[in-house]
């Protein structure tokens, strides 16, 4: 076991000040077996779950708009194919995903070649920046963005550039262009923007790539594509069948409600796509997923009332914000990210014991924001009265 000799005044001693010291220095210690930068990375900080809330503060019902879930639950096709195939757990899947490959290439009318699924959008994250960044190499991202570029970044050894956003929240691709460097290998575009819910328009985007150079690539994350109605988001698989460097980055945890078992994916040119094959693990999607986004891939009918759902929802919280005289960004997204005009800490607290948790947006420091996810009518109902009440 690895430890450290404590520092003079601290031998045999056994007080708490003590203790914490030695153990600061073990962990000094231990950390020094890392990979050069690991232990400079702040951790990623999911949404409190609904069990801690309610066993800490003893409540019996909670609402979490905290984590971008489905309120309507999985997609119906999706469930029952799970509860099918609950009897062939004991055989591994299939790690190559080759009925899903080939159902979402027909549907994509992408080369199935330059398909790849794994564990959640999350692994797909990691596995671009392990293909493709070296250690010294730059990635450039907005901030703030999904904290999953910047780990998986940073893990590899590469710097990160963080490019802030405009003014109206929408990422700033002109000032991304001006952060280009000889030394820039990825680019991720969260588009829409987790945790903002903006776009970048088609005009934007296609301004933007003209003007990368050939050794950058563009990840376009699209985790919430499905949400947008604006008429000008562009298609980024357009730009993968045009055979620019870009590799689009999508998931079933959102419109599909299958965030619990992990379903990512990313299209690309198969060379790009084959070089992440490489480093993947043997079987990254599990054998249930696997099934589950089988079947929900033809369960549009679901696909649609969720969308409309999350419109209604989103209206709605736009009405009540503006009754309550609160800033908000307008949405594209299953979410939307609201000004409460207080310290979104003790918010965040006094909402929990409303039964209601959101995710305070103090970790992309912005301290009296919040970013709420659009739940069910009656979960919003239960939100905005709460929100108004510890607000008064």
């Amino acid at each position: 076991m690895i430890g450290a000799p404590a520092p003079v005044g601290l031998q045999g001693e056994n007080t708490p000040l003590a203790n914490t010291e030695r153990r600061r220095l073990f962990v000094l210690e231990r950390e020094k077996l890392f990979r050069k930068g690991i232990a400079s990375i702040k951790a990623y900080v999911p949404g409190k779950p609904m069990e801690d809330v309610m066993r800490e503060l003893g409540l019996t019902e909670v609402v979490k708009l905290a984590s971008n879930e489905n309120p309507l639950g999985p997609s119906p096709k999706a469930l029952q194919a799970i509860k099918e195939s609950l009897d062939s757990i004991n055989y591994y899947p299939d790690g190559a995903c080759l009925a899903l490959t080939q159902k979402l290439a027909q549907r994509l009318d992408v080369d199935p070649e330059g398909i790849i699924f794994a564990n959640g959008e999350d692994n797909i994250i990691s596995l671009v920046s392990k293909t493709f960044l070296n250690e010294g190499e730059e990635m450039i991202m907005a901030d703030p963005s999904f904290s999953s570029f910047e780990i998986s970044a940073r893990a590899m050894g590469a710097k990160v550039i963080k490019v802030p956003v405009r003014s109206d929240f929408v990422t700033d691709l002109n000032a991304m262009l001006t952060a280009v460097t000889p030394k820039t290998k990825l680019i991720f575009l969260c588009n829409p923007n987790n945790p903002t819910g903006t776009i970048n328009t088609r005009q934007e985007v296609e301004k933007f790539l003209a003007g990368l150079p050939d050794h950058v690539i563009l990840v376009l994350d699209e985790a919430y594509k499905e949400f947008v109605e604006d008429p000008a988001y562009p298609e980024g698989l357009d730009y993968v069948r045009a055979g620019k460097n870009v590799l689009v980055s999508r998931t079933f945890s959102k419109v599909y409600g299958l965030a619990g078992i992990r379903v990512g994916f990313a299209v690309g040119h198969p060379d790009f796509i084959g070089g992440m094959k490489r480093i993947r693990e043997a079987f990254a999607t599990n054998r249930l997923a696997q099934i589950a986004a089988l079947a929900a891939l033809d369960d549009d009918e679901f696909l649609q009332r969720v969308v409309a759902v999350n419109k209604e929802g989103r209206e709605y919280f736009y009405q009540e914000f503006d009754r309550l005289g609160l800033p908000y960004v307008k949405s594209q997204t299953n979410y939307v990210m609201v000004d409460t005009k207080k310290d979104i800490r003790q918010v965040f607290e006094d909402l929990q014991r409303e039964g209601v948790i959101i995710r305070p947006a103090y970790i992309w420091d912005m301290p009296t924001w919040a970013r709420v996810s659009v739940g069910t009518r009656e979960e919003n109902k239960k939100f905005i009265q709460a929100l108004e009440k510890v607000l008064a």
